[in-house]
């Protein structure tokens, strides 16, 4: 199982419900509400925990709610305690009306949940209008794994990729993609060489897809930035293919890398960056995740 950033706020649940207080654990992706919504109904039993989602909002009302961002619109002043995890991932990063929405459905404390703070969160840190607590390393003690880039041209980029792949095919493997169009050009031609399926937001069996995956079905999974953040695959190895390209900023680099060694069972795994070009972007990346190591103060 993980455990990090989430496991942090499991007192603070526990303390609320003894209060008979409502809580919100409030994200951007639909896919994570599933995800962690299994998580603390297997963790807070005697709870009553819904989620709240996309095909999911038939019950709105439990001692938890796991929503999406766009769902707090249901809960005017309701809850007394709202956990936000990942403020800086789309769609609500730079989303006024969805900060609006959030903020208006909790009545009393906000949590922050996040590995890669944003510039409003670091302007409230420093007046001081909100408590910074750090967690300083990943509770299993090993380090992040630190991605290796490779730069060259695109076919030649491909080549590299297939070799990569047939190495560690024997494990789960996520190839992410800037781009829906990519994702798919990708898996037809990488269908040619191994068993695997793509995700991105326009999946209609986005669920199903990654279930099987999990399942070993298939070892390859070819994903845009829709599995950067919450998704928790064990044993995973990660490759950024195009980790130069636009898309990808600081923050979502971290966040795939972080991918990698999340759990007690497999804290180790290795990450590829493979770049058309130099890029400032993932050479931060790669700094930041040698400087947590050497200083345990940064946490995926």
């Amino acid at each position: 199982m993980e455990r990090g950033k989430t496991e942090l706020v499991f007192a603070t649940i526990s303390k609320m419900l003894k209060m008979k207080k409502r809580v919100c654990f409030a994200i951007s992706r639909r896919q994570v509400v599933l995800e962690l919504h299994q998580r603390l109904a297997n963790t807070f039993k005697d709870a009553k925990v819904v989620k709240v989602c996309q095909g999911f909002s038939d019950d709105l009302y439990g001692d938890i709610v796991v929503c999406t961002t766009h769902q707090c619109y249901r809960y005017y002043q309701y809850f007394d305690c709202l956990i936000l995890d990942e403020s800086d991932a789309f769609p609500y990063k730079g989303n006024d009306v969805l900060a609006g929405i959030v903020r208006t459905s909790c009545k009393g404390h906000m949590v922050y949940l996040t590995a890669t703070i944003d510039n409003y969160l670091k302007q409230r840190i420093k007046d001081k209008s909100i408590v910074h607590l750090q967690l300083n390393a990943r509770p299993h003690g090993h380090d992040l794994p630190v991605p290796k880039k490779i730069i060259a041209f695109k076919s030649i980029l491909l080549f590299i990729l297939i070799k990569w792949i047939y190495k560690h095919i024997n494990k789960p493997l996520i190839v992410f993609v800037p781009t829906i169009k990519i994702s798919k050009q990708l898996y037809y031609f990488l269908r040619l060489f191994f068993k695997c399926d793509y995700v991105n937001s326009k999946s209609l069996n986005l669920d199903e897809k990654i279930d099987r995956f999990r399942k070993n079905e298939y070892k390859l999974l070819i994903a845009t930035t829709i599995l950067e953040r919450g998704v928790t695959i064990e044993n995973v190895n990660v490759c950024v293919f195009l980790a130069d390209h636009r898309v990808f900023d600081e923050a979502s680099l971290i966040q795939m890398s972080g991918r990698v060694g999340r759990t007690f069972k497999y804290p180790e795994g290795e990450c590829l960056f493979l770049c058309n070009k130099q890029s400032e972007q993932v050479d931060e990346c790669i700094k930041k995740s040698q400087k947590a190591n050497a200083n345990k103060m940064f946490v995926v």
